[in-house]
């Protein structure tokens, strides 16, 4: 088959598209035929050497695609069915996985980190990444659905416990974790404020549902925010910008409220004044993608149509350079699909 593989970290001239062995399930696994990978800041972190490993190894979290195999192990599942993967890896047999925690399972880790993942023509899985889609799903739809949706939903409603009525600042709304954010927090009926970079970006973030957007490069978000809400500040912070957006983003909350975060794109070290947090009583939250269970909660309201992925723009997998480079430079507003 064919794949895009790295033999060595770097930037994205290590990207190499070749001939690979086609896999070899287990009795255990189904056989995927990749129709659509979309792509993540991930695939550009383990690209450049953040997570440990093998080499050569092949990037891609997000994968829809058809059954075309099932080994004799696995029931409810048969060829020919249309399925997204679950983006999830985990042991299955911990207490944490038991307990329907696989995010806090000690072999937890994501399709193309850490094992091999979706920038191939076929792929072996176990049966219990597999969810069968409808057919008013198509699959550029459905690959850009699970890692983005899935790691917003643990972050506003498992961590964060959002309410109806609260007001929530989303950073960053036309990346995949913003624009799942901005529409869940909706779905609670909160009043979203969120963030973008151009006006292009600012009208698409409107049209998702956020009823104000601030232009981050052109405004100051916390003056912003405290002017919209009239000095009070929001109930939920979505953070997964990192050191650039860290201190404004603290600034936007009110007394007792929560920022949640998922990630440090632009940075990992940041700084707090203690005061400032115990004196205001404020929550910081730590989230890292989220559960089985959680998964197929947010996918019921994608089937139903309540929530709407958004692609931003197509490549062959054999331009999978000219797709890292699109990414990099932040043009996109939604997911990047990769298509073997």
């Amino acid at each position: 088959m064919k794949a895009i593989r790295i033999h060595e970290v770097g930037g994205p001239e290590v990207l190499r598209y070749e001939d690979v062995p086609d896999p070899n399930p287990r009795p255990d696994q189904v056989l995927v035929r990749v129709r659509a990978c979309a792509m993540n800041h991930l695939d550009l972190w383990v690209r450049k050497g953040a997570s440990k490993s093998a080499l050569p190894h092949i990037l891609g979290s997000d994968v829809a695609g058809e059954v075309i195999d099932v080994g004799k192990y696995v029931s409810g599942c048969k060829p020919g069915q249309r399925v997204l993967l679950a983006p999830m890896i985990f042991c299955n047999h911990c207490p944490h996985c038991a307990a329907g925690l696989q995010n806090q399972c000690a072999d937890f880790s994501v399709l193309g980190q850490r094992v091999d993942g979706g920038n191939c023509e076929l792929l072996a899985v176990p049966v219990v990444n597999v969810v069968p889609i409808p057919d008013t799903l198509d699959f550029d739809q459905a690959a850009s659905v699970p890692l983005v949706f899935l790691t917003a939903w643990h972050m506003l409603v498992t961590r964060a416990g959002i309410r109806q009525g609260q007001t929530v600042l989303v950073l960053g709304a036309n990346s995949g974790v913003g624009i799942a954010a901005v529409q869940i927090a909706k779905l609670f009926h909160a009043t979203v404020i969120a963030t973008a970079g151009d006006e292009n970006k600012i009208e698409k973030a409107r049209a998702l549902g956020a009823d104000f957007v601030i232009h981050h490069y052109k405004q100051k978000i916390a003056e912003e925010v405290r002017a919209i809400t009239n000095k009070e500040g929001v109930d939920i912070v979505v953070e997964h910008v990192g050191a650039a957006t860290w201190e404004q983003s603290l600034r936007c909350l009110k007394p007792a409220a929560t920022l949640v975060t998922c990630g440090a794109t632009t940075g990992s070290e940041v700084a707090i004044d203690l005061r400032f947090l115990f004196s205001r009583q404020l929550s910081l939250l730590g989230s890292y993608m989220g559960t089985m269970g959680e998964l197929h909660a947010v996918l019921q309201h994608v089937f139903s149509g309540r929530l709407k992925p958004v692609v931003d723009r197509i490549f062959p997998l054999a331009e999978t350079r000219a797709a890292h480079e699109y990414m990099e430079n932040s043009a996109m507003f939604g997911k990047i699909l990769l298509h073997p």
